[in-house]
């Protein structure tokens, strides 16, 4: 009964080369031929992915199947992200100058209108710096070539000193 048994496992064995070899010559078909992937290979034959990749590697034309499948997928993605930036819809941020520029122009007219406190000559010439400039003696003085009404400073004396009590010896600047 032992040798009967014995005798069967060396029956089965080339049984399972023979299936072994038509697992690697199938394999080697869906890898180099058809360009499967692994994974894909694996499940189609039954086996593990290790053991297609053990297969694959040893064979010869393994180094040319993957320049060529770099090429292909190079090629896919270039044309893949032309696709892409062609229709990527960027989000769009919201342009609040305008807003910044009316808010401005709120605070300037608050600052200038009659109705709150007065402004003074020196607040007023750094609102209208391109209407002024400065003089030998160190004044702001307006261009002569504009017109301006009456209640517009023609020039702002920069050279006041004025004490302070915080800084009795020093003397500073008045704006």
């Amino acid at each position: 009964m032992f040798k009967n048994s014995q005798t069967k496992n060396q029956l089965n064995k080339p049984k399972e080369a023979k299936e072994k070899m038509i697992d690697k010559q199938q394999i080697l078909d869906l890898y180099y031929n058809q360009h499967l992937k692994q994974t894909e290979i694996a499940k189609i034959v039954g086996t593990t992915n290790q053991y297609v990749s053990k297969i694959v590697k040893a064979d010869s034309r393994n180094n040319q199947e993957k320049e060529y499948r770099k090429q292909i997928n190079s090629k896919q993605r270039k044309t893949y992200l032309q696709e892409y930036f062609k229709t990527y819809d960027r989000p769009k941020k919201t342009d609040n100058s305008y807003e910044k520029m009316l808010a401005q122009q709120k605070q300037d007219s608050i600052e200038l209108s009659y109705n709150s406190n007065n402004i003074s000559d020196y607040a007023y010439a750094k609102w209208n710096l391109s209407l002024y400039h400065t003089n030998s003696k160190g004044n702001l003085v307006i261009d002569r070539k504009l017109k301006v009404c009456a209640d517009v400073p023609k020039s702002i004396n920069m050279n006041i000193k004025v004490p302070t009590q915080k800084y009795k010896n020093r003397y500073v600047y008045s704006y």
